[in-house]
């Protein structure tokens, strides 16, 4: 009898499943793509239809179907199988709860919690009128799994203990603590009290925590509760309604971020799909790096209080870090997403259809206020220069450099010498990722193995040097990347990989196979190369420029613009040629 993972395997293809979370595009037998797994410009992710397997050339990240549900949704094996199993209608039996290990043992607590909650929401006829005057229909309870805490010291440790777990696994699952006071006895008793509850869940769609709303404010508990760190339930990692948000997330191409729990699932029951909520808790870089790998843009929707600003502030700043597009949906003083949604849903549509990049936003705050000049550049060097100086794309910090000149009068090259003088503000990731990205990012260059472009343009040239009959001049592929960097830098990159020339002859027949697409895959490569290069050169450019302009070397700083307005309009060209070729 063939087991389940068999079954799934039969009735899900790796084509199927992997182009349901990316883009594939047909590379004869197998198919492309970028790779989700890390940065790239150009497809190095190959899917094989027939093996039923991946394999990226850039990161070398592999495997089947399971080892990318995993990988993708940072899952584990069990919540690969049970996603998957549910796609393909594949029913899925366990063994007896003794023979599980813990892992699976929290999840069984958890899942009776669940129940026990749902229960008693449906039997604690206040829970249901603060649900019902917050806007949330009787399915939106249902889906989301809603659920209510009695006001008890030990009504859920007590159900718990009668369906056979023990007062350890239900402490390990975040559900009980230990009791050591007078008040609640010596006996364990209940995380959750008089709360509304709502579980929270992993990619895969597994109850994994909760977090609880209290109902009666007794002017000593917090308002809002979420279940301690658990072998089950990492803070830093779970975004709330991620498993309902990612498809829709990677098909909009962007997110909507939002603070509570309420103002989420009122986001999903009003058709906004692709909203996930941080849970009231600090946003982390790995909760960004989830949302990244679905899609680069954000669009931030926090409360329009104090500390909604400062939430969405230190958010903004993370996510820039990153290399994520950010904008801000400004939301009416004194509301949040939920109470607009329900108060007038097409406030709420027009503040994310006017949502503005993270710069624009705190920019146009600042002209609204309607400052000095003296004042107003003040400001701006002060709250507005720091995000420009976080952008990784020079390209991209001069657009905003005139911009802000424009609606300032303020002359550009003021801006670009305080914004040199401009410290990034420090990010604090939580996970130290931020910072291991730019030293990943300041170690790359392009004569290094992790250039992956030029890696594939240098395996091209190996692949035909090692051909009976060459499919293209290889002395044409050397004179385009000669033109590019130059005959001393291409000799460099030449002799560097040599060592590892059969790797990359495997690794270029592999990609291209004599494929019919060859020289248009050849055009894409060089034209990405050299967009990448001449980004680099017009970042040095820049530094040379700001010591001309100290020494007050007019005669170079007028040749350095000459330079960069050259390069500025390459790039242009390659990014749209078809537009360029039409002036």
């Amino acid at each position: 009898m063939s087991s389940p993972v068999d079954k799934i395997k039969n009735k899900l293809g790796i084509a199927e499943v992997v182009g349901s979370y990316i883009k594939l595009e047909p590379a004869g037998l197998n198919f492309k793509a970028k790779c989700p797994f890390h940065n790239e410009k150009t497809p190095s992710f190959f899917v094989s239809p027939d093996r039923g397997s991946y394999y990226c050339f850039g990161c070398q990240a592999k495997g089947d179907i399971f080892t990318f549900v995993q990988e993708f949704e940072g899952a584990d094996f069990k919540g690969a199988l049970k996603t998957l199993a549910f796609r393909a209608g594949v029913p899925l039996v366990y063994e007896d709860r003794e023979e599980r290990n813990e892992k699976d043992r929290l999840f069984a607590v958890i899942e009776n919690a669940t129940f026990f909650f749902k229960k008693n929401l449906g039997d604690f006829l206040p829970a249901q009128e603060y649900i019902s005057k917050r806007g949330v229909t009787a399915e939106t309870v249902k889906n989301w799994s809603l659920g209510y805490a009695p006001l008890e010291w030990r009504a859920l440790y007590s159900f718990l203990l009668s369906k056979g777990f023990s007062a350890s696994e239900m402490e390990k699952a975040g559900l009980v603590k230990k009791g050591d006071s007078d008040v609640s006895g010596r006996e364990p008793y209940d995380t959750f009290r008089g709360r509304f509850v709502f579980p929270i869940s992993d990619t895969s769609g597994r109850v994994i925590a909760f977090s609880g709303r209290i109902l009666v404010d007794d002017g000593k508990s917090a308002k809002y509760l979420n279940s301690p760190e658990t072998v089950l339930f990492n803070k830093s990692e779970i975004l709330y309604g991620l498993d309902k948000a990612k498809m829709e997330i990677r098909k909009k191409d962007y997110a909507i971020l939002v603070e509570g729990q309420m103002d989420l699932i009122m986001c999903h029951q009003a058709g906004f799909t692709n909203a996930v909520a941080s849970s009231g808790t600090a946003l982390t870089a790995k909760h960004l790096e989830k949302i990244k790998r679905l899609s680069n843009r954000v669009v931030i929707a926090f409360d329009s209080d104090s500390a909604g600003f400062n939430a969405s502030n230190k958010s903004a700043q993370l996510a820039l870090s990153l290399g994520m597009e950010v904008k801000v949906a400004e939301l009416p003083k004194g509301s949040d997403p939920a109470e607009l949604i329900l108060k007038d849903i097409t406030l709420w549509k027009h503040a994310l259809k006017n949502s503005s990049h993270i710069i624009d936003f705190y920019h146009n705050s600042l002209l609204a206020q309607k400052l000095d000049q003296r004042k107003l550049g003040k400001e701006i060097g002060q709250k507005v220069l720091p995000y420009v100086a976080m952008l990784q794309s020079n390209i991209e910090k001069g657009h905003f450099v005139t911009t802000i000149s424009e609606k300032t009068g303020i002359k550009e090259n003021v801006i670009w010498e305080d914004l040199k003088k401009t410290p990034m503000p420090s990010v604090a990731s939580g996970d130290g990722s931020s910072k291991e990205k730019e030293d990943k990012k300041s170690d790359s260059t392009y004569i290094s193995r992790k250039d992956f472009v030029g890696r594939k343009i240098i395996s091209l040239i190996y692949w035909q040097e090692n051909l009976e009959k060459p499919l293209v001049s290889v002395e044409e592929l050397k004179k385009k990347l000669s033109d590019i960097v130059g005959e001393e830098r291409f000799n460099k990159i030449y002799e560097q990989l040599s060592s590892d020339k059969s790797t990359l002859i495997f690794e270029a027949e592999t990609y291209y196979d004599k494929s019919d697409r060859l020289q248009s895959d050849i055009k894409e490569l060089f034209s990405n190369f050299e967009e990448d290069y001449l980004k680099e050169k017009l970042a040095e450019f820049m530094v040379e420029l700001n010591k001309a302009e100290k020494t007050k070397d007019k005669n170079r700083a007028v040749e350095i613009l000459e330079e960069c307005d050259k390069i500025s309009k390459r790039i242009s060209y390659l990014k749209n040629p078809k537009i360029s070729d039409l002036k």
